[in-house]
């Protein structure tokens, strides 16, 4: 049996730049950080002449072209796997659609997963761009490729993306007590909402193939967000990049009517009245999770958690997508 896992992620300034419709004219920046919340993905030989696949639904199928699930289908046809006899398996630590980047997660494990079925050796940055292609060629889903890159690699990422499609990712240069200090006073807590990013995105990526001003100046202002978010995390000025993911919160809202509600937006004010220093919605918004950054955790975990929200404790993952079992 084949064990992979794939971290989820977090953005952590320039979210929304990564999409083609704006990067393809602009060139996209965002910074983006692997967590150690992960999409596992096994694969073992079924006994039977069948494709078994089990994650929220169930498939018995008897080849490529009657499976459902768009991603697996796809990701059988492009690694080529003939005659398929398989039984694959998912299972992921938080649920899908909110926010944190499932969807590229559970591609690049996949694809990671098949090749090693195959006894073949790839590097993760092809992991990435075949998760990339899969999504957004292939099925034509109207999202960027920070999730699948930052999936594969882990990490803490600065992410450029060219206007040929190209993607440049570098580490940022962190000291230990800054990493040290974004574990610490970094919190994610659930919304309770889940909601599909294509839905969200949708808005966007049409506004910005139409060349619409207010919304690519939105976009530029935001890519801007992410180079100084990217400076202050490297010089240590944390209080300085809670100050910026405030400010990308308020101007990511104005993208879209479906960001937010009037219950995140209230959950946020109250979050900002009881210590936290700057905060957003994680993904492309309409639910999922809050985060925040704060010198107060025990003071903003009490008010969240009186507002009944669920915090989920994390750490980086520096590993990406990565074979557990063969």
């Amino acid at each position: 049996m084949i064990i992979v896992r794939s971290p989820l992620r977090i953005s952590l300034g320039g979210g929304g730049t990564d999409l083609p419709s704006y990067y393809s004219n602009y060139e996209g920046f965002l910074v983006a950080a692997a967590i150690d919340k992960y999409v596992y993905i096994t694969v073992h030989k079924a006994f039977e002449k069948e494709i078994i696949l089990k994650y929220s639904n169930m498939e018995h199928v008897q080849s490529i072209e009657e499976v459902q699930h768009p991603i697996i289908r796809e990701a059988l046809r492009l690694v080529n796997i003939e005659n398929p006899h398989l039984e694959i398996t998912s299972l992921a630590d938080v649920p899908s659609g909110t926010g944190l980047g499932s969807s590229g997660s559970f591609t690049c494990a996949l694809l990671k997963a098949l090749h090693t079925y195959k006894k073949e050796i790839v590097l993760n940055k092809d992991i990435a761009e075949e998760a990339c292609h899969i999504e957004i060629d292939v099925l034509k889903e109207p999202i960027g490729k920070q999730d699948q890159y930052i999936s594969a690699f882990g990490g803490i990422n600065a992410l450029k993306f060219h206007k040929n499609g190209r993607v440049e990712a570098a580490p940022l240069k962190l000291s230990d007590e800054t990493l040290y200090s974004l574990e610490d006073n970094l919190l994610l807590f659930f919304t309770g909402f889940s909601r599909s990013a294509s839905e969200v995105l949708k808005e966007q990526d049409t506004k910005s193939r139409e060349n619409d001003k207010s919304m690519i100046e939105n976009l530029h202002f935001i890519k801007d967000l992410g180079l100084k978010s990217k400076n202050a995390l490297e010089t240590g000025d944390l209080d300085k990049f809670a100050e910026l993911m405030n400010i990308h919160w308020e101007y990511k809202k104005q993208r879209s009517s479906l960001m937010s509600n009037v219950r995140i937006n209230a959950l946020y004010d109250i979050a900002m009245k009881n210590g936290a220093l700057g905060g957003k919605l994680i993904g492309a918004g309409g639910g999922g999770f809050l985060m925040f950054y704060t010198n107060e955790n025990v003071r903003l975990r009490r008010a969240m958690g009186r507002e009944g929200l669920r915090e989920i404790p994390f750490n980086f993952d520096f590993e990406g997508t990565k074979v557990m079992a063969q």
